[in-house]
Parts: C-alpha cells; structure tokens; sequence
C-alpha cells in the first residue's frame, strides 16, 4: 500500500445546509406553481423566508402542530400540489412517525418531508433535540425515498430534484456552517451514489455532513500510504447497490461513517446488504447507541467517536480484518 490518490476537492467556503434547502425552495416556487410550503413556526430556522415572501399564497404556517402539518400536506398532495414541510428533524420524524406512515407513506402521498437541524450537530439545543435515529424511522417507511446531502449546494441540488420526484421523500439537513465543496451546477439523480475519491485499499461510504470529514481522513490515510475510496452516498433509501459492489469488489473492506446511531442507520443499510450478497469486513463510524449532549458541534462529534481521526481508526482496524 505505498499508491497515493489525488484529493481534488477544495472548501469554497462554509455554509448551512439549510440555506441550500431555502434557496432551492424559493428556487421551485417560480418555477412550478404547483410547489406549496408548510412550517411549523420556524421559517426562519429553515431558511423559508424567501418563499413565504414571494409567494405567500403558497405556503400555510400550522404553527407547532407538525402532526396536523402532515396531515394537510397529503391533503394537498390529493389536490396536486407538491407540498414541502419543514421543521427540525425530531418534529418531522419522531413527533409525527404515525401521520406520516398512515397518511403519507401507505397511501404513497406525493409529499416532501424537509427536516433541518438534524444530528448532534444542531449542538447547543442538547439531546432533547439531537435525533440520531431519523434515518431509521423513515427508511422503515415503504414507498419513502431517505436522502441525506452533504453540503450546501448538494441541499440545493437535492431539493430541485425531489420536486420532480412522484413519491414521499425524507430530505435530511442541517445547521451549522460547514465545508461547501461540491459543483455548484452538479446534476442530483436520486438513488445514485457518487465516487469522491478513487481508492483500491478500503472503502469508506459516507452520508451527509461527515463526507468532508472523509475527504480529511482519506489525505491522512495517503500519508500512511493507505488508498481509500471515498463513496457519498447522499441517498440512503434507494441504495445504489451497483455502486457499493463495484467498489466492494475492488477493495474487499469498508468503513461506515454517519452522523446517526449506527443502529438502524446508513451502515446498517449498506452492512446488510453486503451480508447477503458478498459478506465483506467493515467498520462503522456513527453514534453508538447513545444520546448527545449540549456542546459545539465540533466538539460533540469528536467526543461521540464521528471526527476524521475516528475514520482512519476505523479504516485500520478494517484493514487488520481484510483476507487480503
């Protein structure tokens, strides 16, 4: 192992994933009239100031009655409209589980579900409102498509594509500031995983806000003269299941690594089914069956095992399993 990769992508500055969501929502409403909004008190949180301005005949403030939001918006979606809800993650996903499998996902309701503040790095709100387990919740759901961008501009791409999109969606982001690193005009194709970083030692597939933690673990890991393949799987429900074996084909091992409980999460999606289709070694970076606390976002992730230094641990102690 003694090959470097080429580490092509550069920080063109931090910025919240739910502004991306914010922009493309305004974004949709000129472009479609059929796009309506819904919030439950918190447009501001979720960046949909500029749509209610613009359009306020479009969009329906519930006020915090989030299971009455989604009951309105499969009602909307009866009438033809394309309804986006927003509220943080725990009010569109734990606070609203039975709405949203009765009347969205069983009757497969055209309705988006956008959800901010997702993770443990909403930060200083604490554990009563870091949900670690969404990811879990929805990708239970059938008919629910669970995606999960990694910056700002992949939220934005993100948000575009799921207007066009016939079926319930999960769009996953956040609020904190961080590393904005992919194509601004970048095409998002819901279901296909996308190769960051080639690599032939390992395999890390990665979700969401820990992808540039990977891109900093991978040029560690060169340094070790180990090349990883960094894999964004941006959508966690449909699995690209072609992408995640070609590159398990090549590299025999695999890291996981999200910012949600390992169990039930994207590592588990990818994990079972590796299992039964081509059982491989892997290791998984997330929260380990534990909740957060109050803190920095930074902070939290470093404590809870989720910084860069806890994938390159994980990428060695994979590779001490590999059957090379």
């Amino acid at each position: 192992m003694t090959e470097q990769n080429t580490i092509t992508f550069k920080n063109q500055g931090n910025k919240d994933t739910r502004s991306g969501f914010g922009e493309a929502l305004l974004e949709l409403g000129k472009k479609n009239k059929d796009v309506v909004a819904l919030c439950a008190d918190l447009i501001g949180s979720l960046k949909m100031n500029g749509f209610v301005k613009a359009y306020p005949e479009r969009f329906f403030q519930t006020g915090i009655a989030e299971a009455n939001m989604m009951g309105i918006a499969a009602g909307l979606a009866i009438g033809g409209k394309i309804p986006f809800t927003g509220t943080f993650a725990n009010f569109s996903t734990g606070r609203v589980f039975d709405q949203i499998r009765q009347s969205i996902a069983y009757s497969n309701k055209n309705v988006k579900i956008c959800a901010s503040h997702a993770g443990i790095t909403l930060g200083e709100d604490g554990a009563s409102h870091q949900i670690m387990e969404d990811i879990g919740l929805m990708k239970m759901l059938p008919n629910m498509v669970v995606i999960n961008p990694c910056d700002f501009n992949q939220t934005r791409a993100a948000t575009l594509a799921i207007a066009d999109y016939e079926g319930p969606v999960y769009l996953r982001f956040g609020r904190p500031k961080v590393p904005n690193f992919t194509a601004i005009d970048q095409k998002f194709e819901i279901g296909k995983a996308l190769k960051l970083v080639d690599g032939k030692d390992v395999t890390i597939f990665v979700t969401g806000h820990l992808v540039w933690k990977a891109l900093e673990a991978t040029e560690i890991l060169n340094q070790k003269g180990i090349v990883a393949e960094v894999i964004n799987i941006h959508t966690i429900k449909p699995l690209d299941r072609d992408t995640v074996m070609s590159s398990i084909l090549k590299t025999r091992c695999a890291v996981t690594a999200e910012e949600h409980q390992i169990f039930g999460g994207m590592g588990e999606t990818v994990a079972g089914f590796l299992a039964r289709n081509f059982p491989t070694p892997i290791e998984m970076v997330g929260m380990n069956d534990l909740f957060g606390e109050s803190g920095k976002p930074e902070e939290l992730l470093e404590k809870f095992g989720m910084g860069t230094k806890d994938i390159v641990n994980a990428v060695e102690l994979v590779l001490a399993r590999k059957q090379f």
